[in-house]
C-alpha cells in the first residue's frame, strides 16, 4: 500500500511538511510506503473549465507544462493520498486551490480517486484554519473518498517553520491521524 501528500506550502520544509511527516512516521510503521511532493515552487495554473477531461478520458489534464498530470498518475497509483496546506487568508493557499481544482476535475471525469482514503493536514499561525481544513475534505468528497479523521481536527499551530512541533496537541492529532488512516486502509484495501 502507498499514500502519496502533497505539501500546498510555499516553505518546502516548513510546518505543513512537518506535520505530513509525524503522519508518514504511524504509516511506515505499520509497512505503508509514503511519498511527498512538495507544490512548492512549481507554477500551477489553475482549471480554465474546458472540460476536455470528460470527452477526452485520458487521466490527464489538456494543460501540461506544469506538475499536475504527473501527480495525478501518483494519486491514481496511490491508496491513500493527504493534502497539506497553511492557512493563507482563511483559507488553503492558491498553488493548492488551483492543484485541486485541476486534479479534482481530471479524478471525477476519469473516476480514478473514487473509493480511495483522504486527509487532510492543515498547518495555521492563529485563525482560519477550519475553513481551509473544510475546503481540503471538500476535495475528497466530491471525489467520493473516504475521510479519516483523528483525535481532533487536522489542525497544526505555528508560524516560523518548526515552531508546530512545539504544538503538542496538534503533533499529537498528526499521530493518531496516521494511526487512524493505517487501519483504515488496511481495513479498505486489505
Amino acid at each position: 500500500m502507498k499514500v502519496v501528500a502533497f505539501n500546498g506550502s510555499g516553505r518546502k520544509d516548513g510546518n505543513t511538511a512537518g506535520m505530513i511527516r509525524r503522519v508518514f512516521t504511524e504509516l511506515e510503521k505499520e509497512g505503508i510506503e509514503t511519498e511527498l511532493v512538495q507544490l512548492g515552487g512549481q507554477d500551477i495554473r489553475g482549471c480554465r473549465s474546458c472540460l476536455k477531461c470528460f470527452s477526452n478520458k485520458d487521466k490527464r489534464c489538456v494543460l501540461k507544462d506544469d506538475i499536475v498530470n504527473d501527480c495525478i498518475a501518483k494519486m491514481e497509483k496511490a491508496d491513500g493520498i493527504i493534502l497539506g496546506s497553511p492557512t493563507y487568508f482563511a483559507d488553503c493557499s492558491g498553488q493548492m486551490k488551483s492543484f485541486i481544482d485541476r486534479t479534482g476535475m481530471v479524478g471525477k471525469a476519469n473516476g480514478i480517486l473514487r473509493r480511495k482514503v483522504g486527509a487532510a493536514v492543515v498547518s495555521v499561525r492563529r485563525a482560519g484554519a477550519i475553513h481551509a481544513f473544510d475546503s481540503l475534505n471538500h476535495f475528497f468528497t466530491i471525489s467520493e473518498m473516504i475521510v479519516v479523521g483523528s483525535s481532533y481536527w487536522n489542525i497544526g499551530i505555528g508560524r516560523e517553520p518548526g515552531q508546530v512541533e512545539k504544538d503538542e496537541e496538534g503533533m499529537a492529532t498528526m499521530t493518531v491521524l496516521g494511526q487512524n488512516m493505517a487501519w483504515l486502509l488496511k481495513k479498505v484495501r486489505g
